[in-house]
């Protein structure tokens, strides 16, 4: 069996060194913090299987999505996953027209979406105001859900130890190891790390590493922020996640709200990510901007405070597809990157586990090669929704 070396011990990591555990790889992962301290702890962390384009990108996902509930056997539960409705709405016609189109599509792909009217909210979301949704119809997907990123990260690092794998924190690596052209190592805090395999998986920072073995990623770096308010009243707990126009809105442990706006995100400093304390110096208007625009849409919220905000740089690929498999310029060094990694770590960590594993290519990532030339226009309509909000730049 291999001897493979995980970087990264966010949720795409873990995944990764799971599955590689469990099918008798030798395992190392070392991460520059600790388990799911990077983006894997500040991200909206839903199932966004919906907003997923090409086919067979959103099948990908899809698989991913139902990937989470048969972990839970693995696993010995799934309290990481918490199914709820996800309510859509635009208030604009065009915002309409896109939701519908979007919602049709959907549909004719075996998508589990209805339309709704408005009236509905008042059984959906009880605490939704009356003046936040403007729309002559709802989208409601039943079978979505939010995750519980962190717990879910931890989860799946437990288990791959249980299985032999050997973890380490606090190790940020500066240096690769070569034989020949191979990458057969890495270097971190000076010590030397060997294996047969090293796996890229440290998100953000896919980039760095890449550049380390002399290779690169079209990757994008998109910051953003993650709001989290106090405790809600038990009768006043959120039931579904809200997608809305200005803010969305999911439940969170203990009765709180986590919050994103892309509106928000747009209007982000550009040096956010090198301040010392940078959800602070982002500007405290924009933590107060994010919490007004989920008062509005929530009432309950009204009571409520914004208990923090987390920056997070997102890992967004120039296509917005995934990045997965060892390019030609850097033999010996495995990559697993992408935006949306909550949804998509079941997926990829078992897809990329086999290939590793086995020596062969699997089919179901031919598409996603880090050689491959980034299509001219964006792909995945996730990052359509970015991009026309003004929190990235489409590659």
């Amino acid at each position: 069996m291999p001897r493979v070396l995980v970087i990264g011990a966010g949720v795409v990591g873990a995944s990764v060194a799971h599955h590689l555990a469990a099918g008798g790889a030798h395992v190392t992962v070392i991460e520059a913090g600790g388990p799911a301290a990077g983006t894997s702890s500040a991200t909206f962390a839903i199932d966004v299987t919906h907003l997923k384009t090409p086919h067979t990108y959103y099948a990908l996902n899809r698989r991913s999505a139902e990937l989470h509930v048969r972990l839970g056997d693995e696993l010995g539960g799934t309290d990481w996953r918490h199914p709820v409705p996800l309510v859509q709405w635009g208030h604009t016609e065009q915002e309409q027209l896109v939701i519908r189109e979007r919602a049709e599509r959907l549909r004719s792909w075996g998508h589990a979406c209805r339309s709704a009217d408005p009236s509905e909210l008042a059984e959906l979301a009880p605490g939704v105001s009356p003046d936040a949704c403007r729309a002559d119809e709802l989208v409601v997907h039943e079978h979505a859900s939010w995750y519980d990123a962190p717990l879910f990260t931890r989860r799946l690092l437990d288990r791959a130890a249980l299985n032999g794998a050997d973890i380490r924190y606090g190790l940020r690596v500066t240096g690769m190891l070569r034989t020949g052209d191979r990458i057969t190592g890495v270097v971190a805090e000076g010590r030397r790390f060997e294996a047969d395999w090293v796996v890229n998986c440290t998100g953000p920072q896919a980039g760095r590493i890449a550049e380390l073995a002399g290779g690169s990623l079209p990757l994008n770096r998109v910051p953003g922020l993650v709001g989290e308010s106090t405790r809600l009243p038990d009768q006043d707990r959120l039931g579904a996640i809200l997608a809305t126009p200005g803010v969305d809105l999911r439940p969170a442990p203990d009765g709180r709200v986590v919050s994103i706006s892309w509106p928000v995100d747009a209007v982000l400093p550009p040096d956010v990510e090198g301040a010392s304390d940078p959800a602070r110096q982002a500007d405290v208007a924009l933590e107060q901007a994010l919490h007004r625009l989920g008062r509005e849409v929530y009432a309950p919220l009204r009571a409520a405070e914004m208990a923090g905000v987390r920056l997070g740089i997102r890992p967004v690929p120039a296509d917005g597809l995934p990045l997965v498999g060892c390019s030609a310029a850097t033999p010996g060094l495995y990559t697993v990157v992408t935006h949306s990694g909550v949804t998509l770590a079941p997926a990829l960590g078992l897809l990329a586990a086999k290939e590793l594993i086995s020596g062969a290519s699997v089919p179901d990532l031919a598409d996603y090669s880090p050689d491959r030339t980034p299509a001219t226009d964006v792909l995945d309509e996730s990052v359509q929704v970015m991009s026309s909000a003004g929190a990235i730049t489409a590659a």
